[in-house]
């Protein structure tokens, strides 16, 4: 398709970590095909790009079984209006930014009536619910893979794929300078810093928050020497304040707006959701002990389909525990505590697991932008 014909492309992400990754394509997009709009759905990072955002992000970011049963007839409207849309309107190509469940519908009744389709970011049919793969084939034209092992998987179920590496391997540096977080953060040079991330999701908070402000006044009185950070959408700050003066932490942990990469460059530890942002932690090369905790029921069904033992990114990155994981009843703030301050004390463990990170980061480490573009492109003329 040649460059004039590339009338626009659409696109969705339904999360912050999504956001991300879509702003990172948008800069291939831009760079391949100048001056061509993009629109859909999208957060802060593409915004800031230029996108055409038709509905806030934030009306997407639901998790659990639970969580989006109850948020359902909004979404599907949503949904149902961002597809009359976007084919009375025309695009040359909707890409979908992760959000499987949102997106996977919705690519495939926009490839039925003809538009074609990319998603962006296998969902992890390896680590769970692998009967997706079926909607995958139906959805998309073609799929832009974020880790090496996901195209070969891809084409035994007959997906067209790409490696594109991990966008965020190029965004962390290999050698992450601690001494400057801490000074653009006013930390001390040598105290021992606890990064808190208890996600950026207010279903996230809700069944972490207060266990992680627990378990960081456990650590303090352990170790009153301890410094905290928060990174906080600024939405949600009023909410965890609240959380943090219930644990008795209140301007005990310094709360940031946002700066999550900050905080993970300066921190020593991490006390972190499961997520991308444990990606992240292992990228700036930190120790973490990764909480995972849902509604009960959702995480009844969700480990029914679960194939792998591992919940975290680094786990199942390294196909080993490297990092602990508590899960649902076994995250209790004493666990939390004791798990985080471990690490503090093993400096030997600590050299050994930035060695494994540093191999992952270089093996996440490709020219994301310019191969999405590439895929893109193939699509495009396909």
């Amino acid at each position: 398709m040649a460059q004039e014909a590339v009338r626009r492309f659409a696109m969705v992400a339904g999360e912050a970590s999504g956001d991300l990754l879509a702003g990172l394509l948008l800069d291939g997009l831009q760079a391949r095909w100048p001056g061509v709009p993009a629109v859909g759905i999208g957060g802060p990072q593409m915004l800031a790009r230029g996108f055409q955002s038709w509905w806030p992000q934030e009306k997407l970011a639901v998790r659990g079984y639970v969580e989006v049963l109850r948020h359902y007839p909004e979404i599907a409207g949503i949904r149902r209006q961002l597809k009359a849309r976007l084919l009375e309107e025309g695009a040359s190509l909707f890409i979908g930014v992760d959000a499987p469940d949102f997106n996977l519908d919705l690519e495939a009744g926009l490839r039925e009536r003809g538009m074609k389709t990319a998603h962006f970011v296998c969902p992890s049919i390896w680590a769970w619910r692998p009967e997706r793969v079926h909607k995958l084939r139906a959805a998309a034209d073609h799929v832009l893979c974020i880790f090496p092992f996901e195209p070969a998987l891809l084409a035994k179920n007959g997906i067209a794929a790409s490696y594109v590496g991990h966008p965020l391997a190029n965004v962390i540096p290999m050698a992450p300078d601690r001494a400057a977080a801490r000074a653009a953060l006013g930390l001390p040079a040598d105290a021992p810093v606890v990064a808190l991330l208890p996600g950026s999701r207010r279903s996230e908070l809700r069944y972490l928050a207060q266990r992680f402000f627990d378990a960081a006044a456990l650590m303090h009185k352990a170790q009153p020497a301890l410094r905290f950070v928060l990174p906080a959408l600024p939405s949600l700050r009023p909410e965890l304040e609240q959380m943090l003066a219930a644990s008795g932490m209140q301007g005990r942990v310094q709360v940031l707006d946002g700066r999550s990469h900050a905080a993970l460059a300066a921190c020593d530890v991490t006390l972190i959701a499961s997520g991308t942002a444990t990606l992240e932690a292992a990228l700036f090369k930190r120790p973490m002990v990764i909480a995972y905790s849902m509604n009960a029921m959702s995480w009844a069904l969700m480990r029914r389909k679960q194939l792998q033992p591992w919940v975290g990114l680094p786990n199942i990155l390294c196909a080993d525990f490297v990092v602990p994981e508590l899960i649902q009843e076994a995250a209790t703030p004493a666990a939390l505590a004791e798990a985080t301050l471990a690490w503090l004390a093993s400096p030997g463990k600590v050299h050994a697991l930035q060695q494994r990170f540093d191999a992952l980061h270089a093996e996440l480490q490709r020219d994301t932008p310019t191969l999405c573009a590439d895929a893109i492109q193939k699509v495009l003329e396909g």
